[in-house]
């Protein structure tokens, strides 16, 4: 019961952390080492983990009852989620020890360069990594609403989420709202748009 309930919960606090980093993220204005760096951090480290969870969820609810297609469709976003979530999880860890292990920001500058000169690092958990994590998402929404269990509008608010974050670091928060609006309702079984459950006919009566 208590690990149904964490799940159900980590389709509000995977978001809400994520908006947080996002909003130390833009107060912290020499973006270099310190409480505000490592703070922004940790929560960006908790945002992502708390989205294994809804990957998890999300998958097994397109998959139920959708014949082979159905399930390796979902099967893939899950994969591709799952594998979103390690690379951002690799990443904010880096980006934490990095922090601790510096003075100041040109500090970092140096210790980042040597640590993604390494081959494939910078694909693996910067650029080509990190957009599986949205890739899955975009796509298990998606299925959930070609298969009406939820809403029309939720994989397009999905797409603007993802659309507004690569635009601008900035607009995170912006992007973690989004997310939130989406999947919070999600977090229920009995989602708007999921099919009535089966109800047992009537017994007649002589």
């Amino acid at each position: 019961m208590a690990e149904k309930t964490w799940g159900r919960a980590a389709y509000v606090a995977g978001p809400v952390c994520m908006g947080a980093y996002g909003l130390v993220r833009l107060v912290d204005e020499e973006r270099g080492p310190g409480p505000a760096w490592t703070l922004g951090h940790l929560a960006l480290l908790a945002g992502v983990v708390l989205f294994a969870p809804v990957f998890v969820g999300l998958g097994a609810r397109a998959a139920r009852g959708r014949g082979a297609a159905g399930r390796w469709s979902a099967g893939t976003g899950l994969v591709l989620g799952l594998l979103g979530v390690a690379a951002v999880t690799v990443q904010a860890g880096i980006d934490l020890l990095v922090g601790s292990r510096s003075e100041d920001r040109a500090t970092m500058d140096a210790l980042f360069e040597r640590i993604q000169s390494h081959a494939g690092v910078k694909p693996a958990f910067y650029t080509v990594g990190p957009l599986l994590f949205y890739v899955g998402l975009v796509l298990l929404v998606g299925q959930l609403a070609v298969q009406r269990a939820t809403a029309a509008w939720r994989p397009p608010a999905v797409v603007a989420g993802v659309a507004v974050t690569a635009a601008s670091l900035d607009l995170i928060p912006v992007g973690a709202l989004l997310f939130l609006l989406v999947l919070a309702p999600l977090r229920d079984a009995s989602a708007d748009g999921a099919p009535p459950a089966a109800r047992p006919a009537p017994r007649r009566t002589a």
